[in-house]
């Protein structure tokens, strides 16, 4: 079984295109009205947006390869990129997923070791994320890796308003 965690480049961007409409299409399409989640793939994973949000060295993208296929990706935000104000101190997983066919494989915690990781290297004191409180596969997996809920923000899905809550993991 051959895993290998590499950083995204700009040269990356298409293929970042493809697995962020991809894998949030197959996590939120069952719960999401078809246009509600156009809208928000088409604005959030344009080539403009994300070659926006590559070029920004507040925020780093790492794909995660799975015997020899890009599998899934995590982005994660330092400073002004962060999704609410958590202080210079933190970092941000904003996104972390894995493609259907690749679930249940550990990729998704060999993906959240790499924050942890970025996390420490960068001399942070925390790390938090966002997550849609009707996504409890999700709301589990960081609990049990030591997330606990802080709080709760509003994240929109096209027009539609949805809650997220916010989960922190103090780091030693």
């Amino acid at each position: 079984m051959t895993i290998e965690i590499r950083t995204c480049t700009p040269d990356d961007v298409r293929t970042l295109k493809e697995i962020s409409a991809e894998t949030f299409s197959e996590t939120f399409k069952d719960q999401n009205s078809p246009e509600q989640l156009t809208a928000y793939v088409e604005k959030a994973f344009s080539l403009k947006q994300l070659e926006k949000e590559i070029a920004d060295p507040s925020s780093r993208f790492y794909f995660i390869v799975f015997e020899g296929e890009v599998a899934g990706y995590l982005k994660v935000n330092a400073g002004h990129a962060q999704s609410e104000a958590m202080g210079n101190d933190a970092l941000e997983i904003e996104r972390i997923y894995v493609k259907n066919k690749f679930q249940n494989l550990g990729l998704g915690k060999h993906l959240l070791n790499k924050a942890l990781d970025v996390a420490k290297e960068d001399g942070k004191k925390k790390i938090w994320l966002g997550v849609w409180e009707k996504n409890e596969k999700a709301i589990a997996f960081y609990a049990k890796k030591g997330f606990i809920q802080t709080g709760a923000h509003s994240f929109y899905m096209g027009d539609e308003e949805q809650v997220d809550f916010l989960m922190t993991k103090p780091l030693s």
